[in-house]
C-alpha cells in the first residue's frame, strides 16, 4: 500500500512500526515459552509412556498369577464381585492463553468385594495395579492432548512472528524511509526555491533606478 508523503503519514507509519516490533517481541517471547513447555512435556510423556507399559505389564501378570493360583472361573467369579467406580474429572490449566487439560482419575471402593478365605493375594495385587495404571494411562492421555495443542499453538504463533519479522516489520521500515526521504527532497527543494526567490526579488532591487 503506498502512502502519501505527508508528515501525519510518516507519524502513523512510525507508530504502526513500533507497535509492530513490540508485537513482535511479545510473539517471540510467547513463542520461547510454549517451545518450553512443549519438550518438558514430551520428555514427560516419554517418561509416562514408560511407566504405563510397565503398569500394564505388571498388571496383567498379578491377573497370571492370580489364574495360575486359584483358577480361571474362580478368579472370573471373584471379578463379578468386585464394586469399583473409577471416576475421570478434566480440569483446565493455562499457558499463555492455551487451554490444558488436568485429568484426576479416582475410585470409589466398595469393598469387601469377596471373602478373604481362599482368595489369593494375587488378586488384590492385581486390583492395586490396574488401578495405578489406569492412573497412569489418564496422565499419558493428558499429557499427549497438551502436547498436540501446544505444538498448534506454537506453529500459529511461529506464523505470526515470521509474518511480523519477513513481511510487516520491513515493509513498514520501506514506507517510512521512503516517506522520510521524499519529505526531506520536498524540504531542500523548498528552500532552494525560497532561495531562488529571494534572489530573483534582490536582483530586481537592483536592477530600479535609484
Amino acid at each position: 500500500m503506498t502512502h502519501a508523503p505527508t508528515k501525519t503519514n510518516l507519524l502513523k507509519l512510525r507508530n504502526e512500526l513500533k507497535f509492530a516490533k513490540l508485537g513482535y517481541e511479545l510473539l517471540d517471547q510467547k513463542r520461547n515459552i510454549l517451545v518450553i513447555e512443549l519438550l518438558n512435556l514430551v520428555d514427560q510423556a516419554v517418561d509416562f509412556q514408560g511407566k504405563v507399559e510397565k503398569g500394564l505389564a505388571d498388571a496383567y501378570k498379578t491377573m497370571e498369577e492370580a489364574v495360575l493360583s486359584m483358577g480361571r472361573l474362580k478368579v472370573l467369579h471373584l471379578s463379578g464381585a468386585v464394586n469399583i467406580k473409577a471416576e475421570i474429572s478434566i480440569k483446565q490449566r493455562r499457558v499463555m492463553g492455551v487451554p490444558l487439560p488436568v485429568v484426576e482419575t479416582n475410585f470409589q471402593e466398595h469393598a469387601p468385594y469377596y471373602s478373604l478365605m481362599d482368595t489369593s493375594f494375587w488378586v488384590d495385587s492385581s486390583l492395586r495395579e490396574f488401578k495405578d495404571a489406569l492412573k497412569l494411562m489418564g496422565r499419558l492421555a493428558e499429557l499427549k492432548i497438551s502436547i498436540m495443542r501446544l505444538a498448534n499453538e506454537v506453529r500459529k504463533t511461529i506464523r505470526k512472528v515470521n509474518a511480523l519479522e519477513k513481511i510487516a516489520i520491513p515493509d513498514l521500515k520501506e514506507s517510512v524511509t521512503y516517506i522520510q526521504n521524499r519529505l526531506e527532497e520536498n524540504e531542500r527543494d523548498g528552500f532552494i526555491l525560497l532561495k531562488m526567490v529571494k534572489n530573483r526579488l534582490e536582483n530586481k532591487k537592483k536592477e530600479l533606478p535609484s
